[in-house]
């Protein structure tokens, strides 16, 4: 497609808070940044001039001297504005009144919200009962908790005392949850008594129990009911109701910019998962550049990303409090009872920003709903998507089915840097199935096997510059070796993150897939997007996946698993159907050697597929090898793809 599907009027150009970023740099610097190409090349080349601008355009509190941005530019050892003090939950609770700063909705649409005083109150009032329980700057306090209040009250009262958070959500079992948390040896733990999902109620006491029992360290444990259970019995067991009962000041430890704010996991596929700590100015100051700017989200704004407490999501989520925004979380399923129901939360709250993964698009658009005509979805300025990449046909439904006016930002980042590396912006343009552009101070580049930079054509997603969020270092790693190897390994001094792909000649970047699942087709290397974006818009298939095996003696075998629709069949016409969509959409070297049914494909609990895991089963690796069960949505499911190993079958059955 040589034009866009959507780009900024005149009214977008001039009220987005990005322009008025721009004007400040102009004038500051006296550089000519009217364009977003020009602002983005001056944020990687004048990158401390950049980092020291977000902080006073955004009013940073702190003690100490900003001046400093950088004690050296070196990856990884890059010190961010080494002299100042601050404290993230400071800046999230700037706002204050009778405004609402969260609502809180589950999965029966039972509402819950907090005004910005109320909000305060709890905050401070959990964190004096942590200071009263001896919880010091430095201690660890892990939540087993859903996408609630509660969640957000405990870790913004351990970020104001300086205490170090990680969360993750009931869906894991004791074993999985412990596997994350003893790594931490957490003096705290918060948890739930159960949660509902799809229609069901889990209660979680018996894992509650068993996660207790894993972590020796706990001095306290704060049960919260959720459910309307008995409180999970013992010694050191406080009812939330009782830890936040006296009220209390609210005050903020401000602590060095790079001290630990919390620690998010890795998937775990491929291993125990890694224990990323991240740093109180680091994210403040990435989120409040990424939501303020590329989001434009302001005070008063509703944002809702749909997410759970295990995904960084949850966390960018939370920082909408920053810009004063007004943050919807929702705990339930994203289909439940029905595929709109994310449209109906959108609506009835008049959410401004809304954020869904490719997944739930195309599960909108094959269920045949019009959001946009169906209701009032008048506030909805920006459709946030990312977890995989979006495939051109989603960005086509959401002009039609939810609205011309309505900007489709694509995203792609990590875990890794709890942010984004490409985004959109009110001033950017949107390509169909293109990401807009690298977001402001990320030196995105494309690089091939030799290290170097190209254009329109596959190459390794890097960046060559340090961005404030990067990790600070990894859970017990103290010489950082596994913290190098994992991102510094490959291209000395220069971060790979794992991902294929291709930045375009007009600068918008499409992603191809995770370079570790790279198809290698007699030479050719392929993105596994490519082949989703067609397969998974036949009405007939619900979900596909491709792996690409190499196996002994040399031969290399690409399957394509497909879960078709209720009631439909994998006979000769739909094979033929699909692999004419593929050659004819993709190339000939995406065609599959054999297409497959399955009953599901298996996801992290994050949503994300596993290839590898499914690659190496494939290669004959045993299943205990490939990945932990607590990292996968349904360990038995990825279990059964071994038996389409073709040592253990002959190619073509079933």
């Amino acid at each position: 497609m040589t034009r866009p599907i959507w780009v900024p009027d005149e009214s977008d150009l001039t009220s987005a808070r990005i322009t008025a970023f721009a004007r400040d740099v102009a004038a500051r610097h006296d550089v000519i940044v009217d364009r977003y190409a020009a602002l983005h090349a001056w944020s990687i080349e004048s990158l401390e001039e950049f980092w020291a601008q977000i902080w006073d355009f955004f009013d940073v509190l702190a003690d100490g001297d900003h001046g400093q941005v950088l004690a050296g530019d070196a990856m990884p050892g890059a010190r961010w504005f080494p002299q100042v003090r601050l404290n993230y939950a400071e800046h999230a609770l700037r706002g204050a009144g009778d405004g609402l700063a969260v609502i809180a909705v589950d999965e029966d649409g039972a509402t819950t919200t907090r005004t910005w005083e109320e909000l305060r109150a709890e905050v401070g009032a959990f964190a004096d009962w942590l200071r009263r329980s001896d919880v010091a700057p430095g201690d660890h306090v892990v939540g087993y908790l859903p996408n609630g209040i509660h969640a957000l009250v405990a870790f913004l009262a351990c970020a104001s005392i300086g205490a170090v958070w990680s969360v993750c959500g009931q869906d894991y079992a004791a074993p999985g949850a412990a596997a994350r948390f003893a790594q931490l040896e957490p003096v705290v733990l918060v948890a739930a008594d159960g949660y509902r999902w799809n229609g069901r109620v889990h209660e979680r006491r018996d894992q509650v129990a068993a996660l207790r029992k894993a972590l020796p360290s706990l001095r306290h444990t704060v049960t919260v009911s959720l459910l309307g259970l008995a409180p999970v019995p013992g010694a050191a067991v406080t009812d939330w109701s009782e830890a936040t009962a006296r009220p209390a000041d609210l005050r903020f430890e401000r602590v060095e910019f790079a001290a630990p704010l919390w620690v998010l996991f890795s998937s775990g596929t491929t291993g125990v998962p890694k224990g990323i700590v991240h740093g109180h100015g680091g994210v403040l100051l990435d989120h409040l550049k990424l939501l303020g700017l590329h989001l434009d989200l302001r005070a008063g704004d509703r944002f809702l990303w749909y997410t759970t407490t295990n995904w960084m999501m949850w966390n960018m989520q939370v920082s909408g409090l920053l810009l004063g925004a007004t943050i919807v979380l929702y705990d339930g399923g994203a289909t439940y009872p029905d595929p709109g129901r994310l449209w109906a939360l959108a609506a009835e709250h008049h959410v401004a920003v809304l954020g869904v993964s490719p997944g739930y698009l195309r599960a909108a658009a094959k269920a045949g709903l019009h959001p946009g005509h169906r209701l009032d979805l008048s506030a909805l300025r920006e459709l946030g998507s990312t977890g995989e990449p979006l495939p051109a046909a989603a960005y086509h439904w959401v002009r039609d089915h939810i609205g011309p006016v309505v900007q489709v930002a694509s995203t792609t980042g990590g875990t890794d840097v709890v942010s984004g590396f490409a985004g959109s912006a009110p001033t950017t343009p949107v390509w169909p199935g293109e990401i807009s552009a690298p977001l402001l101070g990320v030196a995105l580049e494309a690089w091939n096997a030799d290290g170097e930079p190209v254009t329109d054509e596959v190459g390794e997603l890097v960046i060559t510059r340090p961005m404030p969020s990067m990790p600070i270092h990894f859970v017990n790693d103290p010489g950082g070796e596994r913290y190098h190897d994992t991102y510094f390994s490959t291209y000395p001094g220069v971060w790979r993150h794992g991902d294929w792909v291709t930045r375009t000649g007009r600068g918008t970047i499409v992603v191809s897939g995770r370079s570790d699942s790279t198809l290698n087709r007699h030479g050719v290397r392929l993105g596994s997007a490519d082949i989703y974006a067609v397969v998974e818009a036949l009405p007939e298939v619900r979900e596909a996946m491709v792996v690409g095996a190499e196996l002994d003696g040399g031969d290399y075998w690409m399957p394509l698993f497909v879960v078709l629709e209720p009631g439909v069949d994998l006979d000769n016409a739909l094979r033929d159907r699909i692999t004419t969509a593929i050659r004819t959409q993709a190339s000939p070297r995406h065609v599959p050697d054999e297409i497959l049914t399955v009953p599901a494909i298996p996801h992290t609990r994050t949503g994300k597929k596993l290839e590898v895991p499914v690659k190496r089963l494939l290669q004959g690796m045993p299943i205990d090898r490939v990945t932990g069960r607590e990292a996968v949505d349904d360990p038995d499911l990825l279990a059964s793809f071994s038996r389409y190993a073709p040592s253990t079958r002959p190619v073509g059955s079933p």
